[in-house]
């Protein structure tokens, strides 16, 4: 078994550029594949920074954690939306099960830690976070020594949808090159048993800049300045990762990973626009302009069924005795369901050829369904093409995203590479919930039953699931005014 292990997560990272394209530009990842075990990782539906991270240190499919994207409805009316933060993680993560040991973490950016909770180590909190005035270090007191060993540490990029792309450009590197930094700085200064890093460098350059590596997408400029700058990122990220492991030694455990993969986008579909189209959203007024859905006048006393816009869509229904204006009778809502089902599916592109979409389910796809899903779950021409909520278009398709410049969509596959010293070769059928389980036996600590995932180690230890959350800190609540930051954050990165 391993003393150590250190996770070192890309968010948004494909397997087609870590594994075959970038192959030769990558030396120090090569070195762990050629070392260890490799394979796809199939991660969550939907496939999305949330909640894919939390499934993978949690073995917990969206449905059993009981969110299902970045914001998710707070109860049954039309308007009240909760922010998946830290606050809604009711299930023990990886460290939360190390601390019950007495193992210590550091986490540095995995999603979903903001607000920052106690743990048994130091934490600093994700891209969610409003910004560097937050408290968003576990202890309080790191917060000014980060800032120090980062000069001025950075969170996040300010937009990456944007079209000023040298500055964009500018900014993932910065914030990459800090985030590796205090990474180095923490794993030295440190005791620990588990790191955890999480880049959205790789995230954020995939949006702003995959039209100008991917030969087959309708933005494709061959000549562009820009042309080799995921590349060359690459390049930059995989020597920052070497650097990280001239600080371990034989006896730490190294797993790289991505919580999805990344692809193009061929435009997208205004989901609301459609169901006006066939009846079941209702407006009084149809807007002049493109309007978010929020600022709709729609008539709830005679619509079926919205949507929400994103990178895969959400279809509600509007039932009877469910919402406060609901009009499907609860025994018609299966028919209307499927019903739905039939029609989405037959979307066709712009041309009118079919496309691969998929719908799914809540109850098809998890363990357990709790708080409150989306009705359905679509995913537009297998991901080629996003969905747009907004009204105001005129069309069912748009080649342009609503909330800013996107080149990139997600995929359903990220990566896994684990090094440990045993287990070698090309692996198949991994699930992102692979992950903590494994994690675990490489520490030779006990997994919880309740973990649906599988240990790559074996033989694994299990044991039966207990509470481990720590005590909430004095004053760990979530307050309104914090809620009203990151609904800001949000909105500041096109999300909203």
């Amino acid at each position: 078994m391993s003393h150590k292990v250190l996770i070192i997560g890309l968010d948004c990272a494909p397997p087609e550029l870590i594994f075959d394209r970038f192959a030769n530009d990558l030396p120090n990842i090569q070195s762990l594949i050629q070392a260890g075990a490799y394979g796809k990782l199939h991660s969550t539906i939907p496939a999305i920074t949330v909640p894919a991270w939390m499934s993978m240190v949690t073995s917990k499919d969206p449905g059993t954690l009981g969110f299902y994207g970045l914001r998710n409805r707070a109860d049954y009316s039309y308007n009240r939306m909760d922010i998946a933060n830290s606050r809604l993680v009711k299930d023990d993560t990886l460290w939360d099960i190390l601390s019950a040991y007495e193992k210590k973490s550091i986490l540095i950016g995995v999603p979903q830690t903001y607000p920052t909770r106690p743990i048994n180590g130091c934490m600093i909190s994700s891209f969610l976070t409003p910004d560097n005035n937050s408290a968003y270090t576990y202890p309080n007191s790191l917060k000014e020594e980060i800032e120090q060993v980062a000069n001025g540490y950075v969170i996040d990029v300010r937009d990456f949808r944007t079209d000023n792309k040298t500055a964009l450009l500018r900014q993932i590197h910065e914030m990459t090159a800090k985030r590796f930094q205090v990474a180095r700085h923490l794993m030295q200064t440190r005791d620990w048993d588990f790191c955890m890093l999480v880049e959205m460098g790789t995230d954020r350059i995939h949006h702003g800049f995959w039209r100008f590596l991917d030969e087959t997408h309708r933005k494709h400029d061959p000549n562009s300045e820009f042309k080799h700058a995921i590349r060359d990122y690459y390049r930059e990220l995989d020597r920052e990762i070497g650097s990280l492991l001239e600080l371990i030694d034989d006896n730490t455990a190294v797993l790289l990973v991505s919580d999805h993969g990344a692809k193009r986008i061929d435009g997208g579909i205004c989901v609301n626009e459609w169901l006006i189209r066939e009846g079941y959203l209702k407006l009084h007024t149809y807007p002049d302009t493109i309007t978010q859905f929020e600022d709709l006048d729609i008539d709830w006393a005679h619509t079926t069924a919205w949507g929400a816009g994103g990178y895969y869509a959400r279809i509600f229904l509007n039932v009877a005795g469910r919402e406060p204006s609901g009009t499907i009778p609860p025994d018609q809502y299966d028919t209307i369901r499927n019903e739905l089902v039939a029609k989405l599916t037959a979307i066709p592109d712009t041309e009118g050829t079919p496309l691969p979409n998929q719908i799914f389910k809540p109850e098809d796809v998890y363990q357990t369904v709790n708080n409150i899903p989306p009705d359905l779950i679509v995913y537009f021409g297998d991901l080629l093409w996003r969905s747009v909520g907004s009204v105001g278009h005129q069309a069912i398709h748009t080649l342009e995203n609503d909330t800013g410049p996107d080149d990139a969509n997600h995929a359903q596959q990220g990566i896994f590479i684990l090094k440990n010293n045993e287990h070698t070769g090309q692996q198949h059928n991994l699930d992102i919930r692979d992950v903590a389980p494994t994690v675990l036996s490489l520490l030779n600590v006990p997994i919880p039953t309740d973990m649906q995932g599988r240990s790559l180690i074996e033989p694994a230890i299990q044991s039966a699931s207990t509470e481990m959350q720590p005590a909430a800190a004095e004053g760990d609540v979530y307050t309104e005014e914090e809620k009203k930051a990151m609904e800001d954050r949000l909105k500041s990165l096109g999300y909203l």
